[in-house]
């Protein structure tokens, strides 16, 4: 799970001291802090967009977590290394959007040299790819598929068509809503229907669920597609997709290992050929503190893992 600091400290970590310690010892909270970049894709397809992004930060030795949602990227990195990232993302050409360090696009800008990390970075793709393998299969990192589970990529209703219905029914309140001088987002207008039917899924214990919530956007959802009925009309998106994860249990690994996005995606990207088959569009990624699903269609999946499954078996 990612949440903000904050509520790591003042509702995470008390009910965690509340618990027997068998219970407590299988949670752990980094103390480290995360930077969140926002990432706007200018025209770029997904593939060839999560390579672009997180390559310069794996050559950089940054540790990053990577999710791919239904509007946006989004890339979480260390906060003291926030000088490292900005300096690494210009020197490859990326730019501040505002001036804002933390939501970056992708354009032409004037380059900038980092001071290199203590451990010395690989020099170039191929040997982060390389280094990537190498600790997976040290580390015995085995990717596999979890039969029958497909997902969907989807969001919950745009906030702006909620405002409508709601303003069709209390016109008067929703112009409160809109001039007191508050910024809105989807908190301000939930939609009642798709809460309701995710504490009703997350009481079921579904076998895979993913929600991300950003103050910009509606709420986005990678979710196990049998569990769609549950939703009804409460979704927006390409709900008849099909998709499937490779899991990668990555809970024996450091938390400042680098590369691990990088390193499968544009191994994958090039042993695939995908950009030339048009289908590197189709590409996702979602880490978390202890393991890393690499998402793909169901036959891009089925092939993927022809590609990982000799990089990584045993000798």
């Amino acid at each position: 799970m990612v949440c903000h600091s904050d509520w790591a400290k003042t509702v995470f970590e008390p009910y965690l001291d509340r618990q027997p310690r068998d219970v407590s010892s299988r949670i752990t909270i980094p103390k480290e802090t995360y930077l969140v970049l926002s990432v706007m894709n200018l025209g770029i397809d997904a593939g060839s967009h999560m390579i672009e992004l997180t390559s310069p930060l794996a050559l950089a030795g940054i540790p990053i977590l990577f999710i791919t949602t239904y509007y946006s990227d989004f890339i979480l990195v260390p906060q003291r290394k926030k000088n490292a990232v900005v300096q690494a993302l210009l020197a490859r050409d990326f730019v501040c959007v505002e001036e804002e360090p933390t939501v970056m696009s992708h354009s032409r800008g004037q380059s900038q040299s980092s001071d290199p990390p203590s451990t010395p970075p690989p020099s170039s793709v191929d040997e982060l790819q390389k280094r990537t393998f190498n600790l997976l299969k040290r580390r015995n990192v085995v990717p596999y598929i979890c039969e029958g589970l497909s997902l969907v990529q989807c969001s919950g209703r745009d906030v702006s068509e909620i405002m409508d219905d709601y303003s069709s029914r209390r016109p008067s309140a929703s112009r409160r809503a809109t001039t007191n001088g508050h910024r809105m987002s989807w908190l301000d207008n939930m939609d009642t229907k798709l809460y309701t039917s995710l504490i009703a899924v997350l009481a079921g214990q579904p076998r895979f669920l993913s929600i991300t919530l950003a103050m910009e956007d509606s709420p986005s959802l990678l979710i196990d597609k049998s569990l769609l009925h549950i939703f009804g009309d409460s979704l927006r998106g390409d709900t008849d997709g099909n998709l499937v994860p490779i899991f990668l249990d990555l809970a024996d690994l450091p938390l400042e290992a680098t590369g691990i996005v990088s390193g499968v995606a544009g191994k994958l990207v090039s042993a695939m050929n995908m950009v030339e088959m048009g289908v590197s569009g189709e590409l996702s990624y979602l880490s978390t503190a202890r393991a890393g699903a690499v998402i793909l269609s169901n036959e891009q999946s089925m092939k993927a893992l022809e590609v990982l499954r000799p990089l990584l078996e045993q000798d």
